[in-house]
């Protein structure tokens, strides 16, 4: 059994998106590829269940902070793969730490998931008037 297409005219480049070395561009919108790396940097601290939890864990502590002592024994990880996680979780941009004595306090950071909400609502929203 033969598949025949029928050839359009419409052109490549509107139906396949742009030239690679113009950025990444999706359904109109524009986005730098440093916006793109950091989103996708995001998304994989957010790609590990130990990580997910630890977010879970810092955000119903009191105060909103934890002492990377107290995450230990909650996630059943050594001090040094916890410390390891949450690093990742600091350069994402989705936790902040302050060192006090030899301990390390984590905290959210204040938005930061509306922020990646927004990158990617930006990356992937098409564009058009906006509703008020």
């Amino acid at each position: 059994m033969t598949t025949s297409i029928a050839p359009t005219d419409t052109p490549a480049a509107a139906c396949c998106g742009p030239d690679e070395t113009e950025g990444t561009t999706t359904r109109g919108t524009s986005a730098g590829p440093t916006d793109v790396e950091h989103l996708a940097r995001t998304f994989k601290a957010l790609g590990d269940p130990t990580r997910v939890r630890l977010l879970a864990i810092v955000a119903a502590s009191t105060g909103g902070e934890a002492c990377v002592c107290d995450l230990v024994e909650p996630v059943g990880l050594s001090q040094p793969t916890v410390s390891h996680h949450l690093k990742i979780l600091v350069d994402a941009g989705l936790l902040r730490r302050e060192k006090r004595g030899v301990w390390a306090y984590y905290a959210l950071v204040p938005s930061a998931g509306e922020g990646v909400a927004r990158e990617l609502l930006g990356i992937t929203a098409p564009r058009g008037p906006s509703a008020t």
